[in-house]
C-alpha cells in the first residue's frame, strides 16, 4: 500500500466510524439495546441469531459494524507501522486511535452485560452514556488526525500557548456538550411523552430536567467556537480559513437542527442527523487546531508532536 492509498483509507475508516456512530443513535434511540439480551458479544447466546424481531436485527447490525470498525481502525495502526518511522506523528495518532475504539468496545459490552438499556434508568446507565459520546469524539479526533497527518499535512506545535488553550477550550466544551445531549436523548427516548413544561417542573425526573440545560450548554459553546473561528480568520491561510468556516457554518446548521428537533419533539431521523452534524463539527474543530496549531517554516522551533 502506498502513502497516497493508506490516506484515503484512513479517511474512508473515519467515514465508516461516523456511520458506525449513527447506528448507534439508532439503537438508543428505538430501544433496540437489548435485542441481543444480555449476552456480548454473542446475540441472544448465538454467533448468528434469528433475525426476526427487529430490536434484534437493529442491534445485531451495530454488532457487525461495529466490529468491521474494529478491524479497519486494527488495519490502519497496522498500515502505519508498515508504512511510517517509528514515532511518526502517524504511527502515534493511529495508535491512539486503536485503544479509544477498544475503549468503545469495552463501553458498548458493559451496556449490553450490566443491562444499562432498554427502560433502565440508572445513574450508572447515564454515566456510561456520558462517557460513551466522551470516549467517540476522542476517538474521531484521533481518526481524524491520523488521515490529516497521513495526507502529508504538518506536525503542531504547542509553543503559542494562549492557542493552545483555546482550542482545547473549544474541544473540551464540545465534548461537555455532546455528553449532555446524549444524555438529552436518553432522556427522550425514555420519557417521549414529556413536554417543555415537564423540564422546569420539581417533581419530574433528572433525565427530563436535565433537557433544558443542553441548549443553554449549546449556545455557550457555539458563541465561544464562532468567536474564536473568527478571530483565526484574519491573516491565516487557506488550512485554517477553509477550517474556520467550516466551523462556523456547522454551528450555524446544527443549532438549526437543535431547535427543530426541539419543535418536532426529537424524531428518530432528526436525533440522527443532529448527531451527524456535531460529529462533523467535533471533527472540523479538531481540524481547526490541526491547522491552527501547524508547525511553519518560521516557527519551526515550537514544540511538535511525533515530528
Amino acid at each position: 500500500m502506498t502513502r497516497r492509498r493508506f490516506a484515503l483509507f484512513a479517511w474512508s475508516v473515519l467515514a465508516l466510524n461516523v456511520g458506525v456512530i449513527a447506528w448507534g443513535a439508532v439503537v438508543r434511540a428505538t430501544g433496540s439495546g437489548a435485542g441481543c439480551g444480555s449476552h456480548w458479544p454473542r446475540c441472544d447466546g448465538a454467533v448468528l441469531p434469528g433475525l426476526e424481531d427487529s430490536a434484534t436485527a437493529i442491534e445485531f447490525g451495530h454488532r457487525l459494524s461495529s466490529g468491521v470498525a474494529l478491524l479497519a481502525v486494527a488495519g490502519l495502526a497496522w498500515g502505519a507501522r508498515r508504512l511510517f518511522a517509528p514515532g511518526h506523528r502517524v504511527r502515534f495518532a493511529s495508535g491512539w486511535a486503536l485503544v479509544f475504539i477498544v475503549v468503545e468496545a469495552l463501553i458498548g459490552a458493559a451496556l449490553v452485560t450490566y443491562g444499562w438499556v432498554d427502560d433502565d434508568t440508572s445513574t450508572a446507565r447515564v454515566v456510561a452514556i456520558a462517557v460513551h459520546l466522551a470516549n467517540t469524539f476522542v476517538l474521531l479526533g484521533w481518526l481524524t488526525m491520523t488521515a490529516w497527518w497521513a495526507s502529508g499535512r504538518p506536525a503542531v506545535s504547542f509553543a503559542d500557548r494562549r492557542r493552545v488553550a483555546a482550542i482545547g477550550v473549544a474541544l473540551g466544551g464540545l465534548v461537555l456538550v455532546g455528553a449532555v445531549g446524549a444524555v438529552t436523548a436518553l432522556g427522550d427516548t425514555l420519557f417521549p411523552a414529556a413536554t417543555v413544561a415537564d423540564d422546569f417542573d420539581p417533581s419530574s425526573h433528572y433525565l427530563v430536567r436535565l433537557r433544558a440545560v443542553h441548549p443553554v450548554l449549546a449556545v455557550l459553546a457555539a458563541g465561544y467556537l464562532v468567536t474564536l473561528a473568527r478571530r483565526w480568520m484574519d491573516g491565516a491561510d487557506g488550512a485554517v480559513r477553509g477550517a474556520a468556516v467550516a466551523v462556523v457554518w456547522l454551528v450555524a446548521v446544527q443549532l438549526v437542527a437543535g431547535v427543530v428537533n426541539l419543535a418536532l419533539a426529537a424524531p428518530l431521523w432528526l436525533q440522527v442527523v443532529h448527531l451527524l452534524l456535531a460529529d462533523a463539527l467535533w471533527v472540523a474543530t479538531v481540524l481547526l487546531g490541526a491547522t491552527g496549531l501547524a508547525v511553519r517554516e518560521a516557527t519551526a522551533a515550537g514544540i511538535e508532536v511525533a515530528a
